[in-house]
């Protein structure tokens, strides 16, 4: 195992087993072949055809497409296709900043490829080989990634809040960030990636953030989600992404990011090349 292999972890999918998931003329996800078939059932809500799966036109609007959807989701709930249903909504819309063209339950999302979002903190000490990362274990009970190493904050953008709004969120609820020191911390980019789970496609962009902490703070759980948190020196850190799958994947590549911006991996690294180029999306078939 090795750090690229966290990398490919990201980039394991097959276009031959979907079908573009269109709203109008828009390109908005990835529906696989199977559930295009039990979508069939619902011809006044999706228009099924051998390369596409369409909205169904007369669905012109934010709210109609919402709602109709939504009943359709609590259908495919019923029968056990959408696991770990959140109650939390993602907006739908064929790019970030553009206009959303309805909304869906977030534990949905993958089934139908849509782009979804989300905000991850590096919260670090100090700099060079003798920095450390905090690094949190999730809980048992998560719906996705039960018991995985994670970030000291990370979460999925939902519907109607800021970037930073929602980051503040995350940092008060995961590790008793106080909001002074969570609007402190910075934009760093971000990394993406399109890769087949047991949810579905995972369709995302991740925003990094860094964040410098002192080393007298002590994050806190305040939403159950985090079992323990750890400050672990980066050469451990590194160590654990290297030889093991323990991180949560999307995790594992926004901190290869971190490591990559921080000068804590260089170009003498031999998969280096291939590392950094993996960390974003390349293009997609039409």
């Amino acid at each position: 195992m090795s750090l690229l292999d966290r990398v490919r972890r990201c980039r394991q999918w097959n276009p031959g087993r979907y079908r573009r998931f269109w709203i109008g003329s828009q390109k908005v996800g990835w529906v696989a072949h199977d559930m295009a078939k039990r979508l069939a059932a619902f011809p006044g809500v999706f228009e099924i055809q051998p390369d596409a799966v369409r909205l169904a036109p007369g669905l012109d609007t934010f709210a109609a497409r919402s709602e109709a959807v939504a009943g359709v989701l609590e259908r495919l709930k019923a029968e056990g296709l959408v696991p770990g249903w959140r109650h939390e909504f993602y907006p739908v819309a064929a790019s970030f900043h553009a206009p959303p063209l309805m909304r869906m339950e977030r534990a949905a999302v993958p089934l139908f490829g849509v782009q979804g979002y989300g905000v991850h903190l590096n919260g670090y000490v100090g700099a060079g080989e003798g920095m450390k990362i905090w690094v949190a274990r999730r809980s048992r009970f998560k719906a996705t990634g039960p018991g995985k190493l994670d970030h000291i904050v990370a979460g999925g953008q939902p519907a109607g809040l800021g970037l930073m709004q929602n980051l503040v969120k995350e940092c008060a609820e995961e590790a008793a960030l106080p909001e002074a020191l969570a609007r402190r911390a910075r934009p760093a980019g971000l990394v993406s990636y399109l890769t087949e789970t047991s949810e579905g496609l995972r369709n995302d962009v991740l925003f990094a953030y860094d964040l410098e902490l002192t080393p007298d703070f002590t994050p806190r759980n305040n939403d159950g989600e985090v079992e323990k948190f750890f400050l672990w020196p980066v050469a451990r850190v590194m160590q654990v992404l290297a030889e093991s799958d323990d991180f949560k994947f999307n995790v594992a590549l926004v901190i290869v990011d971190f490591l990559v911006r921080h000068g804590l991996l260089g170009p003498e690294d031999p998969d280096y090349v291939d590392i950094v180029q993996g960390l974003r999306l390349e293009a997609l078939p039409a």
